[in-house]
């Protein structure tokens, strides 16, 4: 095996697709963009560290994460992701990026666990003083964010309600990968995920849409993207892949979503599910 390409070779790992539904066999939003052994997270929903070694990661190693915005089931695994590696011996600072409000989530959730963090540190349990800390950083416009000798990182600005949310373009050695986070349809996102390797898009069913109550048709088709919708999408964007995520199916299977999707795109599309590797 070439050591140097093995170091080098990029693979996307959905550890979880779910929405706020509670539905069991899906975890909270999270996604893992993997340059050699080392994980770069996109969002982290319920779950996420448990998922993450269920992949094979090594949770030492979970110490850069992104955040699309600051929804509750973008961000109800924040304080596992702080806590649950640095109990299992990391030992780096966690440094995420994220909209603004991150430093003051981070802030906050650091204080709820203040007497866990001193009882770990001051009582008997073995435990290093590094790796409960976290470097928030706040993005504030579009533009490369992160760099380091396995990727870039370049935060989009993506539409999502009131929320000020980003999407993500990774680019390795031999890859390009696009993660919409929840967003609505925009130019921007066709921009970015045009020839890409990979688009990861949030999608609910168009099909289903028709039988939910008026108020919650009337937020979805405002803030999310449908089937026909992604299809117009990537159809201009023409990625290599294009990987359903986050899929809101309201009784509509996965096939019938797919299907949905393909009656606008011809290109090759799935339904991920937790766990799946690309």
């Amino acid at each position: 095996m070439d050591r140097d390409n093995d170091e080098r070779r990029t693979t996307v790992v959905l550890l979880g697709t779910g929405t706020p539904n509670a539905e069991p066999d899906r975890a909270g939003p999270a996604v893992a963009v993997v340059v050699g052994k080392q994980p770069y997270l996109v969002d982290f929903g319920p779950g996420v560290v448990r998922r993450a070694v269920a992949a094979g990661f090594d949770p030492k190693k979970l110490t850069r994460a992104f955040l699309t915005h600051l929804h509750s089931d973008h961000t109800a695994g924040y304080a596992d992701l702080i806590l649950t590696p640095w109990t299992l011996e990391r030992e780096e600072p966690l440094e995420i990026y994220g909209p603004p409000g991150l430093a003051a989530m981070t802030e906050h959730l650091l204080a709820a666990y203040e007497a866990d963090i001193e009882e770990r540190l001051g009582g008997l349990e073995p435990a290093n003083e590094r790796g409960c800390r976290v470097i928030p950083h706040e993005v504030e416009s579009d533009g490369v964010i992160y760099e380091d000798e396995n990727v870039a990182v370049e935060a989009f600005a993506v539409d999502h309600g009131s929320w000020e949310a980003y999407g993500y373009r990774f680019r390795t050695a031999e890859r390009i990968v696009v993660i919409s986070g929840d967003a609505a349809p925009t130019e921007i996102i066709v921009e970015k995920s045009r020839g890409c390797d990979l688009l990861v898009h949030e999608v609910y069913s168009a099909s289903a849409f028709d039988d939910l109550p008026e108020e919650w048709r009337k937020y979805h088709a405002a803030v999310h993207t449908s089937s026909r919708e992604l299809a117009e999408i990537a159809s201009r964007a023409e990625p290599k892949l294009l990987v359903l995520y986050h899929q809101l199916l309201w009784g509509a299977s996965e096939e019938e979503l797919v299907a949905e999707v393909k009656e606008g795109y011809a290109g090759e599309v799935v339904s991920g599910r937790d766990l799946d590797v690309f």
